[in-house]
């Protein structure tokens, strides 16, 4: 992970924790329709903990976590309940979730380091497992002008990326809009995988 990037989210974490993101219902509803009722799903970069509070509403089994230890006090204080601190390369868990999700965190994560970080996900994921990310896309690395670090995939890169990390059942990949803490509006792509059963 980019220091300047975590440390931004350091510094500003309550001001991030206090957006209203309502953008990702329908997709974070869209996953949870891929999972059992009872599903265990592990949560990366979870921010405040708005989205573990809806999957946790939903009846999921939840392990929110976030590389940011100011970021995961927000959220251990809002879902009442402790958030671990992990960083995406220090992710050891074999089969242990029926599902990940990491809105908006893997796009921090320097190009050359993603296609580890990938396989740990994968490794992860029990058989048949759902994964969703989501990137800002783009054509090469870069900064925004918060001096957040962020890779700027394009769908041909993260699809070269993900299959050289694991073997998904099935990969799809939406594009959309949302706008940032930046105020500024992004091109995204969404992504949902299949581990294979």
């Amino acid at each position: 992970m980019d220091e300047d990037t975590l440390r931004f989210y350091r510094d500003n974490a309550p001001a991030y924790a206090g957006r209203e993101i309502t953008s990702r219902q329908a997709r974070l509803t869209a996953f949870l329709a891929l999972l059992a009722p009872d599903a265990t799903i592990l949560e990366l970069g979870c921010g405040a903990g708005g989205d573990t509070a809806e999957m946790l509403a939903r009846g999921f089994n939840v392990l929110p976590t976030d590389g940011s230890p100011e970021m995961a006090e927000v959220a251990s204080r809002r879902l009442g309940r402790p958030v671990g601190t992990l960083l995406f390369h220090d992710l050891d868990a074999v089969e242990a979730y029926d599902g990940v999700w990491a809105n908006a965190c893997l796009l921090h994560v320097p190009r050359d380091e993603l296609a580890p970080i990938l396989k740990r996900i994968w490794r992860a994921l029990k058989s048949g497992g759902c994964f969703y990310a989501s990137f800002k896309t783009g054509d090469g690395e870069g900064r925004d002008a918060l001096g957040r670090y962020y890779n700027y995939p394009s769908s041909d890169w993260l699809r070269e990326t993900y299959a050289s990390a694991g073997n998904w059942h099935s990969l799809d990949i939406e594009t959309g809009k949302v706008i940032g803490f930046d105020n500024q509006w992004a091109p995204m792509l969404f992504i949902v995988a299949r581990k294979n059963p």
